[in-house]
């Protein structure tokens, strides 16, 4: 046996005795070579190992922590969805509705809910800045803010985009009401009816109907349930297709959480820079990583102006506030005007009360409050699903945001399990929400952003035991 087997079958010993516990953080690469006087190169393929069993999983730039025990590898590339050959029409405006319909309702335990639960914001400070904010406003401020929004909200997110490596000029960010808004807006400026538009897959629904309304075909390019997109898978699709525009979750992708490496970034933002095409990069869970450091945006890495980059303050700090914002290079104006054309404005109030609070909230440490709480949530809920689902039942391990996504047996139907799961007064996403096609027949998309309770547990044995009756 190979010096990097023993280690490796060491820490898989530590493992099942309970000494290293799902949800810790093993051991540096630095601190195993001091201790056990072996090679950098040894502690890393033992620890690539270990990945591959799906014992652990590593964190950019934080480390290596130890999985919940399932019975199955991670979720890999075979099982995510070929080219499908041809664009399609997108269709699912029915089954997102009825998802959302369940999912606000309170008597519901919203696992199938795109949004993480109200207690994690601080929503008592905010309402004392809208107060705070509101009191002072200057009425003629009103109308001077309209479009392209809050001045000193802008120059706050400029300076947040440098944190993150981007030079992006106040002058080209746009207030909008709420990330999708922005989306659309955007989409809006670089199609046209009929065109096609290439997209992860799965995708969130909110993208599918987005591109329903306008009248969008969609091609959906295979994403990694880890790293996302490559950049050579997206090369084979735009040789394939005529396409007009690229929509990607780069950091956290909802719904498989996976995070875009840096290199396939700027790849991805080279090659479509090359054939003149516009990215939209739809950011909303870049700030809910669970490393060291926020990952970068495509934009980052964007020299042309063809990256047009949304985010929003709905995911991080403010429900409801409906406030965020595109900084959509080179097609600034046409995203302002079509702003101008449609809402004129996001509201005023909302936007001072968000200055308010970035001056004298707290906003870093909310963060840091926020991002923690996702992360011990997490844990939890890959231990009840190892503990409630069949052992076939494969699952993602994001590093940020709050989504994770199963591979449910091949025989299991994921509507089935959906309408089952609601007569129970439990919601899931099921996987063909995700598709324009209706693939991911036996998936889901459940939401750790709950905090860890005996009724959110017991949610999920229920889940599981639907799941297991089916499969």
């Amino acid at each position: 046996m190979t010096r990097y087997h023993q280690l490796a079958e060491e820490m898989s010993g530590r493992i099942r005795a309970g000494i290293l516990r799902p949800g810790e953080r093993l051991p540096s690469v630095r601190s195993v070579c001091r201790s056990h006087r072996v090679s950098p190169a040894t502690v890393t393929q033992a620890y690539k190992l270990l990945e591959d069993r799906g014992e652990i999983h590593a964190r950019s730039r934080s480390g290596h922590y130890v999985s919940a025990h399932l019975g199955g590898r991670p979720l890999q590339q075979c099982s995510v969805s070929r080219h499908s050959g041809a664009s399609a029409a997108v269709a699912v405006r029915d089954l997102a509705f009825e998802l959302i319909d369940t999912a606000g309702r309170r008597d519901f335990v919203p696992l199938g809910s795109a949004f993480p639960a109200p207690d994690l914001f601080p929503l008592r400070k905010l309402a004392r800045a809208l107060y705070s904010a509101a009191s002072r406003l200057d009425p003629q401020s009103i109308y001077e803010q309209l479009v392209p929004g809050n001045a000193d909200l802008r120059r706050m997110i400029a300076r947040r985009y440098l944190e993150t490596g981007c030079n992006v000029p106040v002058e080209e960010i746009v207030i909008t009401t709420g990330a999708l808004e922005g989306l659309n807006l955007c989409l809006q400026a670089v199609t046209r009816p009929g065109d096609a538009v290439a997209i992860q897959s799965p995708t969130f629904y909110v993208v599918l109907e987005a591109m329903e309304r306008l009248g969008l075909k969609a091609v959906e390019v295979p994403t990694h349930p880890r790293d996302g997109i490559s950049a050579s898978t997206l090369a084979a699709a735009l040789d394939r297709h005529p396409i007009k525009a690229v929509w990607l979750m780069t950091n956290f992708e909802n719904p498989l959480g996976c995070l875009m490496p840096d290199n396939e970034k700027r790849e991805v933002v080279k090659l479509l820079a090359e054939r003149d095409i516009p990215l939209i990069e739809d950011d909303v869970y870049g700030e809910l990583y669970f490393g060291a450091d926020r990952p970068r945006p495509a934009k980052a890495f964007d020299r042309s102006g063809r990256v047009l980059h949304c985010s929003s303050f709905s995911k991080i700090l403010a429900p409801g506030y409906r406030v965020g914002w595109a900084a959509p290079g080179r097609y600034a104006r046409l995203v302002e005007r079509a702003k101008a054309m449609t809402t004129i404005a996001t509201s005023v109030p909302a936007q001072a009360a968000i200055v308010e609070f970035l001056k004298h909230g707290g906003f870093n440490y909310h963060l840091r409050r926020l991002r923690k709480a996702f992360e011990s949530q997490q844990s939890p809920m890959l231990q009840a699903i190892a503990r409630y689902f069949p052992a076939e039942t494969r699952v993602t391990r994001p590093e940020g945001g709050y989504f994770l996504w199963l591979e449910m047996p091949e025989r299991v139907n994921a509507l089935e399990v959906h309408r089952l799961a609601a007569r129970q007064k439990i919601t899931v996403a099921p996987g063909p929400i995700f598709s324009p096609q209706r693939k991911f027949q036996n998936c889901l998309r459940l939401n750790y952003g709950l905090p860890w309770s005996q009724k959110v547990e017991s949610a999920v044995a229920t889940v599981g035991g639907i799941v297991g009756s089916l499969a």
